[in-house]
């Protein structure tokens, strides 16, 4: 009696398989309970997705304005009232 006969094993666990696969049997309207739950999960998804780029976009305008805001409205550096500053007088008409 050998036990270890690799087509005897196969058929054995085929034919279990099958007797399991048999008696297997989907509820009616579970392929359709299914896709309800995906696409809620999917809406949901979409939902928190929108909220948190609307947030962010919130926020980093917010941050913006607010810097702007407390920035000084002195001239600063680059415009610091210096006339012409080697340039050619266009008005006056010299190079």
């Amino acid at each position: 009696m050998n036990h270890t006969d690799p087509d005897r094993t196969e058929r054995e666990l085929t034919e279990a398989l099958a007797a399991l696969a048999g008696g297997v049997r989907a509820a009616p309207d579970a392929y359709r309970t299914a896709r309800g739950e995906w696409l809620r999960r999917e809406r949901r998804r979409r939902l928190v997705l929108a909220v948190l780029v609307t947030v962010v976009f919130a926020l980093a305008t917010l941050i913006g304005l607010w810097v702007l805001n407390e920035a000084s409205s002195d001239p600063g550096v680059i415009f610091s009232g210096l006339p012409n500053a080697g340039l050619p007088d266009v008005q006056a008409g010299t190079r």
